[in-house]
């Protein structure tokens, strides 16, 4: 029987225009679906697992279209509530060389943002399931939705459920002190964190040194002290850190590294060339849950992590579609991208 995991956060209309066209001069904008936690879920369905996604979305054909993009990749939308009048949506226009990409958000008023905590049970939810995902972008829509996160993170616990959070700091959706405030009540029941170069910094004011993520520059030693002392000031049973050198938009070495019992281990480094990058630290939680609950090793566990999480890098739209069988024979050191006959 496969594994129950569960996701709880927004998912939202992705609107972009083709290829590398900025906004000002795109006709047509392509119509996708995608969000943190729901990232997640496709990728631990394409995985195998019975994953389940919770979220709040409207009745109507937009709110079903969402709901549909999930079902098509086998995630179970059971506890999907309906209700409100919106999909929140954001605009991406992807960045080539040096010019970045851009996101703009039009998700006020959403139907997950103006959910309520009787909406969700969560005791009914966690039955049976073995682990729980949320990231930072879910409690920073409001007061009440990240009330509804504390409430899932106190059921997931008293049910004996392992719970992962992406820190995931959004400077668009609240401050630093804001989401440090909450964050740290959340983290207490946090068992797995997943951090990129600059959330400990943003959130708990955790610092790696020698580290500038605008040149490029990763100090990995920087970053060992980073995850011990997350794990001293929340007790988390594992930190996993994603290590992305942007050398321009296009091109990134991309590796990680896993802090568990007190031992680190690095993955191997990646360089990538670009086909979209949303999602990838998405993919990467995906690969550290699946690998985690299939009893792989600490080292494993962040190779499979950061080699699913590479090839996500090569796919279009939100979704991370690779099987198990293609993230372990990047993991394992085929990376030349021959042609498979």
């Amino acid at each position: 029987m496969a594994k129950k995991v569960v996701t709880f956060g927004e998912i939202m209309l992705r609107l972009a225009p083709e290829g590398y066209y900025r906004f000002v001069q795109a006709d047509t904008l392509g119509a996708t679906y995608g969000g943190g936690e729901a990232n997640v879920a496709v990728s631990l369905a394409n995985y195998g697992f019975d994953a389940y996604y919770v979220t709040k979305l409207p009745t109507h054909e937009i709110g079903q279209a969402a709901v549909n993009s999930l079902r098509k990749f086998g995630v179970n939308t059971d506890y999907i509530t309906r209700g409100g009048k919106r999909v929140g949506i954001y605009f991406l226009e992807k960045g080539a060389s040096q010019r970045p990409s851009k996101v703009i958000y039009d998700r006020a008023g959403s139907a997950i943002a103006e959910a309520s905590r009787e909406d969700f049970n969560w005791k009914e939810i966690f039955e049976q399931a073995q682990w729980f995902h949320f990231t930072g972008i879910t409690p920073a829509l409001n007061d009440e939705v990240a009330a509804i996160c504390l409430d899932a993170c106190k059921a997931a616990k008293e049910a004996g459920v392992k719970i992962s959070c992406d820190l995931n700091y959004r400077k668009k959706l609240w401050s630093k002190e804001k989401a440090g405030q909450v964050m740290n009540e959340l983290c207490k029941y946090v068992d797995v964190c997943i951090a990129n170069e600059e959330d400990a910094a943003d959130v708990f004011g955790i610092h790696a040194s020698n580290t500038d993520v605008t040149t490029g520059k990763v100090n990995k030693e920087g970053y060992k002290d980073v995850a011990k002392q997350l794990v001293d000031r929340f007790g988390f049973e594992k930190v996993a850190i994603t290590l992305r050198e942007s050398l321009s938009a296009n091109d990134n070495n991309w590796s990680a590294m896993l802090y568990d019992k007190g031992e680190y281990y690095f993955s191997r480094q990646y360089h990538m060339h670009i086909v979209d990058r949303v999602g990838g630290g998405d993919s990467f939680g995906g690969g550290l849950i699946c690998a985690t609950l299939h009893g792989y090793d600490s080292q494993q566990i962040i190779e499979f992590a950061t080699a699913a999480s590479c090839l996500k890098h090569t796919i279009e739209g939100d979704y991370n579609m690779v099987s198990i069988d293609e993230v372990l024979t990047l993991a394992g050191g085929d990376g030349s991208g021959r042609v498979q006959r």
